[in-house]
């Protein structure tokens, strides 16, 4: 059959040949007419392959451009060293803005020198610091400043999993560490204060007010997080190190350390149950991105990019930075805020290796929050838009976007209380005006104040970065430390929840410290465990004294100042007990 197939197509082909080879060569073909051709001409102009982009941008020549002062290398160096302390965290890396305000060279050099000047050297009641009448820059580096910020800023190089794992230090592995505690410290009435400019975090004992610890730790340390067990004390510098401290062990040490970025504000760990301890999470500023770790010894297991586009303009976005992070109490989930694209993701941490994440539209600027009463919803300010965003971490979806009623919300944490007339409400001070607003979190049992400014309070001016209240006290503080008036600055509101219309009493921290020198910027009242204590940092210069000064939150009158060489610049506070449960 095959034979004979193949015989019979060899046969055909050889006719199909033969009658070719018999017709001849083929006629010419004739050229078109140009009457043919012009029916044929395209309508539209022919393609152009753009093999050069930047052909028609116009880009200015390298180095330094006319009328803008050059900076030596070791001006630059020195200059970029303040902005990263001092600036980037509100004007982002790349100085496109978000807390504070853009300054991109078009901006700084159409406002000019003296213009920069004058706002590096006294600030702003918006929020601004005044680096300069407070002493924290010297005239020469005000003047390094303005020379800098006429300049074009340089990005960062990037930081990925190679970096992270060549920087990643396993000091104590697991299975070295003891079972059960074994110090007699009280955990939970721990406070892990940031000595900010020293690099260092102090574990101050709540009920004795001794430093029983100090730790080396990432510069300027933002937050510190407690693993839901309250053994492992997670801190995180703003230049990406992150540590992890045993405060079973005896004395508590830290058994691993990772820097996960160049720039960084936020780490958390997971909280549901069934997964306590498990892992940990930490979001960087620059580059833009988040890692999740193992919890118990910091390993890097998978990073995941922020950059993107906005919410709003779909316009793509080169810094979108991890502002805070929070675990879900109603799911195996993370809760990551990307500040300037205004997208919120919700991270499914039960598979890490096929990793499901839920992107949530909210809005631009994402900042800082916290939960409600029962823990289900998270508020976030969108502090540059005004605005705070409200999830549903049982739902998974955006429950409110609402108008904050003031300027520039910082709420910290938040200060949730219950009210007769309205509820559990949450409250946030604003870093850009004196307003406190307070907003309904109930929608089952009051519906018609559920995410809804139901009253303004008005506290001593803007600059506040903290407001604080126990689910014990009666008391709600507010704090003002970026204010550039002294008074102000050194002093804090309390206001009375059972009478929220009587005037507010201004509470003299900085004078209680006994402190005469410097600023004095009193910030971030924290509880101690039982809710009876509110501690204040009273934060001056490296070079000035700076204390701790604690407060009988019943009667509101001084109870301890905590002086020592050690005590270097304080700033946050975290009570082992609140912050693993989320009290405020």
């Amino acid at each position: 059959m095959r034979t004979r197939a193949r015989a019979t197509m060899l046969a055909g082909t050889g006719v199909a040949l033969a009658l070719f080879l018999a017709a001849g060569p083929a006629p010419a073909q004739q050229a078109p007419s140009p009457a043919e051709l012009e029916k044929h001409k395209p309508t539209v102009p022919p393609y152009e392959p753009a093999l050069d982009v930047l052909k028609e941008k116009g880009l200015p020549p390298p180095g330094a451009q006319p009328g803008i002062p050059a900076l030596s290398k070791a001006e630059f160096d020195r200059a970029n060293q303040i902005y990263f302390e001092r600036c980037a965290g509100c004007h982002g890396v790349l100085r496109k803005g978000a807390t504070g305000k853009p300054l991109t060279t078009d901006i700084t050099r159409e406002k000019g020198a003296d213009y920069l000047k004058t706002f590096i050297e006294y600030g702003s009641p918006a929020g601004m610091p005044n680096w300069g009448t407070s002493g924290d820059l010297t005239p020469a580096e005000v003047e390094l400043m303005v020379k800098y910020l006429l300049n074009d800023p340089v990005a960062p190089p990037e930081w990925g999993m190679k970096e992270m794992r060549a920087s990643w230090k396993l000091i104590v592995p697991p299975e070295k560490r003891p079972k059960t505690q074994q110090n007699k410290l009280d955990i939970d009435n721990l406070f892990s204060v940031t000595l900010r400019d020293t690099g260092k975090v102090a574990l101050i004992d709540g009920a004795t007010y001794e430093i029983r610890q100090v730790f080396d730790t990432g510069y300027a340390v933002h937050i510190s997080r407690l693993s839901a067990s309250g053994r492992y004390l997670f801190t995180i510098g703003r230049d990406g190190l992150v540590n992890l401290i045993d405060l079973y062990m005896d004395p508590p040490q830290t058994v691993a350390t990772i820097k996960i970025g160049y720039e960084a504000r936020s780490v958390e760990t997971s909280k549901m149950a069934g997964w306590e301890d498990k892992y940990a999470i930490a979001g960087s500023y620059w580059p833009p991105q988040y890692v999740i770790m193992q919890g118990d010894t910091l390993e890097p297991l998978k990073i995941v990019s922020t950059r993107g586009m906005t919410w709003d303009t779909q316009e793509y976005h080169p810094e979108p930075r991890v502002a805070s992070i929070v675990a879900s109490h109603h799911r195996p989930e993370f809760v990551v805020n990307i500040k300037e694209i205004g997208r919120i993701d919700l991270v499914d941490y039960t598979d890490i290796k096929n990793l499901k994440v839920t992107s949530i539209e909210a809005e631009r600027f994402l900042h800082d929050g916290g939960f409600d009463l029962s823990k289900r919803y998270f508020l976030v300010a969108a502090n540059a838009r005004d605005k705070i965003a409200v999830v549903d971490t049982k739902e998974g979806k955006l429950a409110a976007l609402i108008d904050s009623g003031g300027k520039t919300p910082h709420p910290g944490r938040g200060a949730n209380f219950v009210t007769k007339e309205w509820g559990p409400v949450w409250a946030t001070s604003h870093l850009g005006d004196d307003t406190i607003s307070i907003i309904g979190t109930d929608p089952e049992k009051y519906p018609q104040y559920a995410w809804k400014v139901v009253k303004k309070l008005y506290g001593q001016g803007g600059g506040s970065l903290f407001i604080k209240t126990d689910p014990k006290s009666r008391n709600l503080w507010v704090d003002t430390p970026l204010n550039p008036d002294p008074s102000i600055a050194s002093s804090v509101a309390v206001f009375d929840l059972d009478d929220l219309d009587k005037p507010y009493e201004v509470v003299p921290v900085g004078e209680w410290s006994g402190i005469a020198e410097g600023m004095r910027r009193v910030v971030q009242g924290e509880y101690n465990k039982d809710g009876s204590e509110i501690w204040f940092s009273v934060w001056n210069a490296k070079n000035q004294q700076s204390a701790i000064v604690v407060i009988d939150d019943k009667t509101r009158k001084l109870k301890k100042v905590i002086k020592d060489p050690v005590i270097v610049t304080p700033t946050g506070k975290f009570n082992v007990l609140n912050t693993r449960k989320d009290i405020y």
